[in-house]
């Protein structure tokens, strides 16, 4: 089976900012917050203090992964250019998404570089409380700001990309984001982690799911199953939440995203895909979609 792996990361080195104030790289693949504390991002052997292109395609290449979509956030910070060079270098691998701060006073400075310079065909927005765009402010996702965003991605013909957090969090605005979408038809958005339902959330993640029945909506599931804890592969609440999406938004609207590296600090990649793969929750011809078709789509055949 063919797999593109619609959520991936480079980092040239680790430079988040968080809602614990800088995160940096302290070597062999850990990062420190501005808190003191030290954790393991991703596995050492994939990066000292950032991770490569190159590191990125061993894996893919290890586990029969053909392309990858490479997103950004705050949590190992803005990689622009990175991301750009990594496209350009591995043309047939890779494709991704800028990103930018929109309340950045010259916000329409740096999205001239990136969307008519370099040429982005998407945009992503880590809006999160704890590494993304919300960690130090709180804002509304349907207000003027975000609202300008969605206008400048219809304007380019670009694909939006969101990631909202978890639930519980003020981030996690998704009747919001459903009136954003509202007003921007003709814009693709996908939503990151689906949602990012924790373990005991399948009632939660069904009443928004059915809030975002758009044509113009995707989802990919990657770290689903990390957002399971404390449970293990084969991650059975994962599991039933893929069945869950399935029945209310379809196999077509879902796409396989692994969230590496820093995924791959807790389970192995082989695992990401198999409890997908081995659950029951898809047929042969779903599977395909939800591993490579739906990415294809979206993320590809834009370029």
């Amino acid at each position: 089976m063919k797999i593109i792996d619609a959520h991936a990361h480079v980092a040239q080195y680790i430079a988040g900012f968080t809602s614990r104030g800088e995160l940096r790289p302290a070597g062999g693949g850990k990062a420190q917050y501005a808190t003191g504390e030290v954790f393991q991002m991703f596995p050492p052997e994939m990066g000292d203090t950032g991770v490569s292109p190159e590191a990125l395609i061993s894996v893919m290449d290890d586990n029969g992964v053909e392309k990858a979509v490479l997103l950004q956030g705050n949590w190992l910070g803005f990689q622009n250019e990175y991301t750009y060079a990594a496209m350009k270098k591995y043309p047939d691998r890779f494709t991704g998404a800028a990103t930018y701060d929109p309340f950045c006073i010259k916000a329409e400075e740096i999205r001239r570089h990136l969307f008519d310079e370099l040429n982005f065909k998407a945009v992503k927005f880590e809006l999160s409380n704890g590494s993304g765009l919300m960690a130090n402010r709180e804002f509304y996702l349907d207000g003027k700001v975000m609202n300008d965003c969605f206008a400048h991605a219809s304007k380019k013909g670009l694909t939006g990309v969101l990631d909202i957090g978890r639930p519980r969090n003020s981030c996690w605005q998704v009747d919001a984001v459903s009136s954003a979408i509202k007003k921007y038809p003709d814009v693709t958005f996908v939503i990151c982690h689906l949602l990012a339902p924790q373990k005991d959330d399948g009632e939660l993640l069904k009443q928004s799911l059915n809030k975002l029945l758009f044509k113009n909506v995707y989802f990919d599931i990657a770290a689903l199953a990390a957002n399971q804890k404390p449970e293990s592969y084969p991650y059975p609440s994962a599991v039933g939440h893929l069945k869950t999406a399935k029945s209310i938004v379809g196999a077509e609207r879902l796409m396989f995203g692994s969230d590496m590296p820093c995924t791959l600090a807790r389970d192995s990649y082989k695992h990401l895909t198999d409890y997908i793969i081995d659950s029951s929750a898809f047929t042969e011809n779903e599977l395909e979609y939800v591993f490579y078709k739906t990415a294809q789509d979206v993320y590809f055949n834009k370029r």
